[in-house]
């Protein structure tokens, strides 16, 4: 009964809103589970008969399937496309999806490191061991240039326009951006390049790859994961540490000192200026925090 509207909605996609092969499949495969409840039921409809109630019986199901809050709001969001579509072509006279509830969304704020606890992870690395430099140069370009874990595994040398202080980044999609980078770090990728990495044996395939594990190969990113958290025990730190904290650290310590989110937005590679925004709500209990503890209007009595 619905295979004909999906296809519809397909060519809709496809054609008027040019989504992706993924984006596409994912908003059927939304619908596929609206006509999954609709039948296990025993309450198939057409879409001009569904209103707002089953739609909320059908959130209700799916929550109890164990879907996430994310999830439900995601499958809203294909369930509100649909009916969109299906109100530009005429097939439903009123929208039984404009009042359907999104779950509210928790957003998690990642764990940061302060400036001090950064130098001091970085102050952890031996030198003397034929490792440091290199780990030194990775640790130094993550926190300079607020690097996803794929992008430093990645990076290549022929991305580095050090004498212009900036590196291309290849990040997820396969999109490219210029960041800026920073004299420290610069100055531990050349020691690497120039002293270490020169007399390592490259394995075929790997010539451009700037960091490089002992056999010659790219790093991998569980290798970064161990390196990073390795270096905060020594450095006594306790919190939850991954790669990802660098990233968190660089945009954080940006928002704090007053950078324009855009220009931050644009050094992490994020699509939406939303995803973005979270460094401000790290912001925003940073400066609650810090009336409360200073100012005489916000003291507890």
């Amino acid at each position: 009964m619905w295979d004909a509207y999906k296809k519809g909605f397909k060519g809709y996609l496809q054609l008027e809103r040019s989504l992706s092969d993924n984006s596409v499949e994912a908003y059927l495969h939304d619908i596929d589970k609206l006509t999954e409840y609709l039948l296990a039921s025993g309450n198939m409809k057409t879409p001009a008969e569904v209103d707002l109630k089953d739609l909320q019986q059908f959130i209700t199901w799916i929550a109890e399937l164990g879907m996430t809050a994310t999830s439900q709001a995601r499958i809203i969001s294909g369930i509100r496309g649909f009916y969109k579509y299906c109100l530009i072509e005429g097939i439903i006279t009123a929208d039984p999806a404009t009042l359907l509830d999104t779950p509210k969304l928790k957003r998690a704020l990642p764990d940061f490191l302060s400036f001090e606890e950064i130098e001091n992870i970085i102050g952890q690395i031996d030198l003397s061991r034929s490792d440091g430099g290199r780990n030194k140069a990775i640790l130094e370009t993550m926190y300079s240039c607020g690097l996803r874990v794929s992008e430093v595994i990645g990076l290549k040398i022929s991305c580095l326009y050090l004498d212009v202080g900036f590196i291309r980044v290849i990040g997820k999609g396969d999109k490219e951006r210029l960041v800026p980078i920073g004299s420290d770090a610069i100055k531990y990728i050349l020691i690497y390049k120039d002293s270490i990495r020169v007399h390592c044996t490259v394995q075929k395939g790997c010539d451009d790859i700037l960091f490089l594990n002992k056999f010659g190969k790219g790093l991998s990113r569980i290798m970064i994961f161990y390196i990073i958290k390795d270096l905060a025990q020594k450095a006594g730190i306790t919190k939850n540490i991954s790669p990802h904290t660098f990233r968190h650290s660089f945009a954080t310590h940006l928002v704090e000192g007053g950078a324009d989110l855009r220009a931050v937005q644009e050094m992490l590679g994020h699509e939406s200026i939303t995803t973005t925004e979270i460094y401000t709500h790290l912001d925003r209990d940073y400066l609650r925090a810090t009336l409360n503890q200073f100012h005489p209007a916000f003291k507890k009595s």
